[in-house]
């Protein structure tokens, strides 16, 4: 296993970048501290050190936080309030009340800022002595609940078959969606492979989820066979272009092959498989999830392959079999309708 991934080092590095605003920034200050006071800058910073550092949580989600709380400390700024000392519970609802009113913001966004919302004003009563929280009675919004959109198991075979062609970059498109459909991984953490992460002959892959926690996941005998002809036949024509790359999934120039790299070729598969432009990176991971508890697997089980922290993440994909027991029922039962 390759060292120094996820290292308090290389999380502190990147929480000053997130802190930042990005690479250009001098390291420390914040967007927010150039939008509002610098006490209130200064909090929020270490807030993202805290949940980069100690929280472990990854680049992505630690960004989130900071543009939501950004947006936050500007609301804040621009009512004379210039610490979180100062805000009160009618802040915070009005704050809400504000974003809630917001014909640009879905709901799901609206969740999501008050969330970084209340875990900045937690931090900031629990680790940072402020003797009050004045976001801990409120509640975020309920949204309605959406299934996963998976595809059946027909449509998903002409998916993997779509790329059609021997060549290494054929090779290299037929190893990632078979990969994706074998393990169920986010984009993210499939285009992060290294060739080092396929264990015992490939039969395990090891992904390294949210958090920087890591879980082995188990690849099949089609996934298998597809990362094989690609390791002997595709890869090494891609990596000559390149400059020694540890990378797994590799570009045209030898280098780690992007995210949106990889959703393009999931899109140009689609469309030769005739499923059109629903079909998105994460189609494959519901689809896996909906699959095996269709075929019976524990949801525990599917919970740890997936990599989710609570059970209840994973459970709606049982809502998902359950609507299609109900069709199959009502269809075929000559007293069900």
């Amino acid at each position: 296993m390759p060292g120094g991934r996820g290292s308090a080092g290389t999380q502190g590095a990147q929480a000053g970048r997130y802190a930042a605003g990005g690479t250009r920034a001098q390291p420390g200050t914040s967007a927010a501290a150039r939008t509002s006071a610098p006490a209130l800058a200064a909090r929020i910073d270490r807030f993202l050190r805290h949940i980069a550092v100690e929280r472990g949580l990854a680049g992505n989600t630690v960004a989130a936080y900071r543009r939501d709380l950004e947006r936050y400390a500007t609301w804040l700024s621009a009512r004379g309030i210039t610490g979180l000392e100062q805000v009160g519970p009618a802040d915070v609802s009005g704050y809400l009340a504000e974003l809630s009113g917001s014909t640009a913001l879905a709901a799901s966004s609206v969740a999501r800022m008050l969330s970084a919302v209340r875990a900045l004003h937690r931090f900031a009563h629990e680790e940072d002595g402020l003797p009050a929280d004045p976001a801990a009675t409120l509640r975020p919004p309920k949204l309605a609940r959406r299934l996963p959109k998976a595809i059946t198991v027909e449509q998903m075979e002409r998916l993997l078959a779509a790329p059609g062609t021997d060549g290494p970059q054929g090779l290299r498109d037929t190893a990632l969606l078979e990969l994706l459909y074998a393990t169920g991984a986010r984009i993210s953490e499939l285009v992060a492979l290294d060739v080092d992460d396929l264990a015992e002959g490939a039969e395990l892959v090891r992904v390294r989820g949210k958090g920087a926690k890591q879980r082995l996941v188990p690849v099949g005998s089609a996934a298998r066979r597809a990362v094989s002809d690609y390791l002997v036949r595709g890869r090494p024509a891609l990596a000559a272009a390149g400059r020694g790359s540890a990378a797994l999934l590799l570009g045209a120039r030898g280098a780690r092959l992007s995210r949106q790299h990889a959703w393009l070729i999931i899109q140009a598969a689609a469309e030769r498989a005739g499923l059109g432009a629903h079909v998105s990176p994460h189609t494959f991971r519901h689809s896996f999830a909906t699959h095996l508890l269709a075929g019976g697997a524990d949801v525990r089980a599917v919970q740890e392959l997936l990599g989710h922290a609570s059970v209840a993440t994973t459970q709606i994909y049982t809502l998902v079999t359950v609507d299609t027991l109900r069709d199959v029922y009502v269809s075929a039962h000559p007293r069900a309708r």
